[in-house]
């Protein structure tokens, strides 16, 4: 494994905790856009599908339930934890034709070919993406389809970027956003993603912008700035003087963004889709 796989996948050890725990919010945050890739994908009954970055479990049911107890339905990721939490859920809801296996999408041979395959924010962290879509090319069969959701940029991400900013004056240093390099907006711009799935083998590729609400209380906004965004990892490890700081700024900035008692931000997006 290399050096930037082992960081990418110590980061989703740490994460991918923090995700179990914020599982509910993040499924209701987040289920329009998997209906979204889902939708798109136009899976039939008694088709294979493979989700990438599956996370726990949210878009991989949700294509379980398109493939039917005659499909399959199987999630790849590269967290631990996640994965135990998508398998409970999964025989919680007792869904036939549904499965978990703990890989790197990038190198894994999935040893089937899948009618199609779907991500919902799964894809942009691979340290080496042509490989990694090359790959996933070859685990397709003849005519079948890719699907995922990516993130556009930080700024048209107000969710992330305004408790950044508000947060920022009292930081020793801010969190950057790498537009080229693995991470939540690596495939902010589209034209990089069309040149990756090109290179990788990819044709008839069609990028579309998505923009879905995610109305949230006030609290949950201040859960997703400061448990689950990037300010997270900084503040865990802060003392509780910077904590309350940032929280009092972070919470100033977002107030005028709530009315009757919900933030309706969107999760602006790119839907992309290639055969």
């Amino acid at each position: 494994m290399s050096g930037v796989a082992q960081d990418m996948s110590a980061y989703w050890d740490r994460a991918g905790r923090v995700w179990v725990e914020q599982q509910a919010l993040l499924d209701r945050l987040f289920q329009p856009i998997a209906k979204a890739v889902v939708d798109r994908a136009d899976l039939r009954a008694g088709e294979a599908v493979l989700d990438v970055g599956c996370g726990s479990g949210a878009t991989t049911f949700e294509a379980a339930w398109r493939v039917g107890p005659q499909g399959r339905a199987i999630g790849a990721d590269i967290s631990g934890a996640l994965l135990e939490l998508a398998r409970r859920r999964a025989g919680e809801q007792a869904l036939e034709g549904v499965d978990f296996v703990h890989a790197d999408a990038q190198t894994h041979d999935f040893g089937v070919a899948f009618d199609a395959i779907v991500s919902r924010f799964g894809v942009m962290f691979f340290p080496d993406p042509v490989a990694a879509f090359a790959n996933l090319r070859r685990a397709l069969k003849p005519g079948g389809r890719l699907v995922f959701a990516c993130w556009r940029s930080p700024e048209d991400n107000a969710i992330t970027q305004v408790p950044l900013d508000a947060a920022a004056p009292f930081l020793p240093e801010v969190p950057k956003f790498e537009r080229n390099a693995p991470g939540r907006f690596a495939f902010a711009d589209p034209g990089r993603v069309r040149s990756i799935l090109a290179e990788a083998g990819w044709r008839d590729i069609a990028i579309a912008p998505l923009d879905e609400p995610t109305p949230v209380s006030f609290e949950e906004l201040m859960t997703m700035s400061l448990r689950v965004g990037p300010l997270n990892p900084i503040l865990t490890n802060a003392d509780e003087a910077l904590r309350t700081k940032v929280r009092d700024a972070v919470a100033a900035a977002l107030a005028p963004r709530v009315q009757d008692g919900v933030a309706r931000m969107d999760s602006a997006c790119w839907l992309v889709s290639a055969g």
